[in-house]
């Protein structure tokens, strides 16, 4: 079967199923250190053996998010608009998505989620979405991308360096009392012009 050209676009209610679907899960010989001194923290990447696996586990839905109708124009919450997802379709396979919301007083826009299936990472997808959600973050006059992302996932911190994103802050404790308890929660950022 001859590869089909993947196409983006706006997500709503009729890809939640694909979406929730979607194996986000990830290998990783690499995670990243996060050592506290007097002066602030440092992070180095340090190998891992044997690898670690990790399955998210699933989201639960907001309470504003049932009955939402910004999802059916590509809309994925907030009902003001600026809450987004963007889709990646090879054909009628989902190939992965991300997940945007704007908040106008500090002009950030968070990427909430995005994942790519297996089948499809290292291929530029994950850039494509992202090109995406900076193109969304221009239409709303955001002046920077912000997202967060566990210091195990080496895979995605990797990629999101080389999409211009920088180490913004951290957080200790976010995971506390999850599923993800032990692991840190690294932030990161990039301007957008």
């Amino acid at each position: 079967m001859a590869q089909q050209e993947i196409i983006y676009r706006p997500s709503g209610p009729e890809d939640d199923a694909a979406v929730a679907a979607l194996d986000g899960s990830f290998t990783t010989d690499t995670v990243y250190e996060v050592t506290a001194s007097p002066d602030g923290f440092a992070l180095r990447p340090v190998p891992v053996d044997p690898p670690v696996h990790k399955v998210f586990p699933d989201d639960e839905p907001d309470d504003d998010e049932a009955g939402d109708d910004d999802a059916a124009n590509g809309d994925a919450g907030d009902g003001d608009g600026t809450s987004r997802r963007y889709a990646a379709f090879d054909g009628d396979v989902l190939c992965g998505f991300v997940t945007t919301a704007y908040e106008p007083w500090n002009r950030r826009l968070t990427i909430e989620d995005i994942e790519v299936a297996p089948a499809y990472r290292g291929r530029g997808v994950g850039r494509a979405l992202m090109e995406r959600a900076f193109a969304h973050a221009r239409e709303c006059g955001a002046g920077h991308v912000w997202l967060e992302v566990t210091n195990a996932n080496a895979p995605a911190i990797s990629a999101y360096l080389r999409m211009g994103f920088a180490f913004c802050g951290l957080d200790t404790s976010l995971y506390t009392g999850t599923a993800s308890e032990g692991e840190i929660a690294l932030f990161m950022s990039r301007p957008c012009p």
